[in-house]
């Protein structure tokens, strides 16, 4: 997916909390682990309920924010752009997926941080702080729910 205006970023982040939450169901039944089993399953909902998150901001955000371009940090940062599973996570005991989980939501706070600093207007600012806001609150929900199903 090009990835040139805001729009562009939201339908990426939807995108790719979608292809996430599809991946981690389908490795959720496949995975040795009682334990990372749960986790890939809650992860897996978890991710889908954020992709229908990110959706409901590119509804109410004005039309003149979401036409602004940042093509820029994409070409100079090139993050998550697979559509397909590529991480085995059938493979990995909980504490990996959560470091793998953690890494990419990490990538995608960096790119709401970055469009939030060069943003020069108030509707911009607001639209990407609230993105960053979120996906901050929902990763440290996964992490949340991820210790305390270490402590199992």
């Amino acid at each position: 997916m090009q990835v040139e205006t805001l729009k562009d970023v939201l339908e990426w982040t939807e995108q790719f909390h979608r292809n996430l939450s599809d991946c981690l169901h389908e490795c959720a039944g496949k995975n040795e682990s009682e334990r990372a089993r749960l986790l890939l399953d809650y992860l897996a909902k978890h991710e889908n309920k954020l992709s229908g998150l990110v959706s409901e901001f590119e509804v109410g955000a004005e039309t003149k924010a979401l036409n602004t371009w940042c093509y820029d940090y994409m070409e100079k940062h090139p993050i998550l752009h697979s559509a397909h599973c590529d991480a085995p996570f059938q493979k990995l005991n909980a504490e990996e997926i959560m470091d793998v989980i953690t890494d990419q939501h990490e990538q995608v706070i960096d790119l709401y941080r970055y469009l939030h600093a060069r943003a020069d207007t108030e509707s911009i600012r607001e639209l990407m702080g609230n993105l960053k806001s979120l996906e901050e609150q929902e990763a440290m929900l996964m992490n949340q729910a991820a210790n305390r199903l270490q402590d199992l």
